[in-house]
């Protein structure tokens, strides 16, 4: 049985936002109903430096399939050439075991988790959100404004990072690439001030969002 393997520059091309997210609503629901199988991830971290290698395991009961995504973290790779996410998905067939696929993890990584949330905006954000805030402006931020502007009307867009030039450049993409007004702010604050929908998509490890900053019913 011949291997398909779908590197990270394919993967967006086959798996756009709008279909993930229907996916990713269809695998929690297939989740809730017990048809498949999910155990918690485990991790094993780098003895001597920070890093971790993250093993997630599952089973589908439509399509049979079995799956395993196994991950790099490395937190040093921001502000480098590399990701700090590398990795890769199996998909395995279950009658036999046959390994189906290898597929780049860098990119389904960055659109499942966007996709996840654009989930849980879709039936939570109240009717006719859509002013956005995000906080941070890496993977996670590009593909969280793209899951945004597939299930909602967005009516404005502001950007916050640490970084502001980051902010700035950020802004200036992605308004480019996806025909949306994004504004870069100076403060987390500017940013969720009024926002409807918030986006934290940053890896600080301190905080960076006040609640009293939050509009009612954000």
């Amino acid at each position: 049985m011949s291997v398909r393997v779908v590197t990270q520059s394919e993967v967006p091309a086959l798996l756009p936002m709008g279909e993930c997210v229907e996916v990713m609503a269809q695998a929690l629901a297939t989740l809730a109903r017990g048809e498949a199988v999910l155990p918690l991830r485990s991790m094993v971290r780098l003895p001597d430096r920070p890093g971790l290698l993250g093993l997630m395991p599952a089973i589908l009961g439509a399509p049979k399939v079995m799956g395993l995504k196994v991950v790099s973290v490395m937190p040093q790779n921001h502000g480098t050439p590399y990701d700090s996410h590398q990795g890769a998905v199996l998909i395995f067939e279950v009658e036999h075991g046959c390994l189906l696929a290898v597929i780049d993890a860098s990119s389904i990584t960055a659109i499942r988790t966007a996709a996840v949330s654009g989930v849980a905006t879709r039936a939570l954000a109240r009717e006719g959100a859509g002013d956005l805030a995000i906080l941070g402006s890496g993977v996670q931020a590009v593909s969280h404004l793209e899951a945004m502007a597939t299930v909602c009307g967005l009516r404005r867009v502001r950007v916050w990072s640490d970084q502001a030039a980051n902010a700035r450049a950020f802004a200036e993409r992605e308004s480019t690439r996806l025909g949306l007004k994004v504004e870069p702010v100076t403060s987390a604050r500017a940013a969720v001030e009024g926002a409807d929908l918030i986006c934290t998509t940053t890896s600080s490890a301190t905080p960076v969002l006040e609640g009293a900053w939050l509009a009612p019913g954000v």
